[in-house]
């Protein structure tokens, strides 16, 4: 059975007790043999930060990052970063790794968590890997065996603009029929998981379905991984989340932005660009927070997400999402 539906005796034992440890504010024991890894997913501001904190000091624990925004430096109101109170409760890794106009892949992450959790186990302590970027998740946790294939800027600006031209679906069908296995698991809306899957199998002459398999991860050391999926409502999610962008704003949000701007990178840096997000309508976001116009503009090259089938409120959600959850380039969950 899936230990991510069916979690170990000591996995529910220590949920138990972490659970008790949040409403006394004591920290718990770990009864018997800790689970190599705990995992806490879930959508945009569920709660994953503050639950993986009060595991942290329940369990006696070190959060690993699985998000695919924190990761850059300066980007730190926009992807609800950890705030330094927050850090000095419980360590973190893999926050602040590389520059907005740097590309860290897959293949990278991997590498940077096995080493953050196997120096989190070296010292007695419970790795907790938090956070909504599931491509990472996934990787760390199933022990993807990734491509060696190096980007190449060249070919993935020429997909790009083949994308922007063709459409997300008619662009998807080349990928169906190059490699149909990796076009049925990839969804046609993710255009930069199809343009690294094209351009794997154009590089390599083999589609990407092939070169990828799955070895146990260096961590798991024949013990199972405790999953913790957090989640709310969609209504209360989205209170959350316009709430979450109210106090970014007042926070600085748009004074980040203007600095990131101010520093040279613009909205091609890596993670400022997403070229996979299909048309929306942030402007009803950008009124309401009462955005600058140039900061509008970028929200509304970066919250880009849904089909014509979104109801304006859920599109309005999903553009406070994006703008809550990654300043100005992060992909909502769908």
């Amino acid at each position: 059975m899936d230990d991510r539906l069916s979690p170990t005796a000591n996995c529910r034992q220590q949920i138990a007790d972490s659970k008790s440890s949040i409403v006394n504010r004591q920290p718990a024991p770990v009864v018997g043999q800790v689970s190599s890894i705990v995992v806490v997913v879930g959508p945009t501001a569920a709660g994953k930060t503050d639950l993986a904190i009060a595991l942290a000091a329940a369990l006696g624990g070190e959060i690993i990052s699985a998000d695919s925004r924190q990761i850059y430096r300066g980007m730190d109101i926009g992807t609800a970063k950890a705030t330094p109170e927050q850090r000095a409760r419980a360590p973190h890794h893999l926050l602040d790794v590389v520059n907005p106009d740097q590309v860290l892949t897959l293949a990278e992450y991997q590498h940077m968590a096995y080493d953050a959790i196997t120096g989190v186990q070296s010292r007695g302590l419970v790795p907790i890997l938090a956070g909504g970027t599931g491509q990472y998740v996934r990787a760390v946790t199933e022990g993807w065996q990734i491509p060696a294939v190096a980007p190449d800027p060249a070919l993935r600006a020429a997909l790009e603009a083949e994308a922007l031209e063709a459409g997300a679906e008619a662009f998807h069908a080349r990928l169906a029929g190059l490699d149909p296995r990796a076009a049925a698991r990839i969804d046609y809306r993710n255009v930069r998981r199809v343009i690294r899957a094209l351009e794997v199998c154009l590089v390599t002459g083999r589609p990407i379905s092939e070169l990828q398999s799955k070895e146990p991860p260096p961590w798991r050391a024949g013990r199972r991984a405790c999953w913790i999926g957090v989640t709310r409502p969609r209504p209360e999610l989205y209170a959350r989340i316009d709430a979450r962008v109210d106090r970014m704003i007042a926070g600085g949000l748009v004074e980040e932005v203007r600095a990131l701007a101010g520093a040279g990178y613009g909205w091609q840096a890596a993670t400022l660009r997403e070229p996979d997000l299909v048309p929306a309508e942030p402007d009803t976001v950008a009124r309401r927070h009462h955005i600058p116009g140039d900061v509008a503009a970028g929200v509304h090259a970066a919250a880009r997400r849904g089909g014509s089938g979104t109801s304006s409120r859920s599109r309005e959600a999903r553009a406070s999402d994006c703008f809550a959850a990654a300043s100005l380039g992060r992909r909502m969950p769908g």
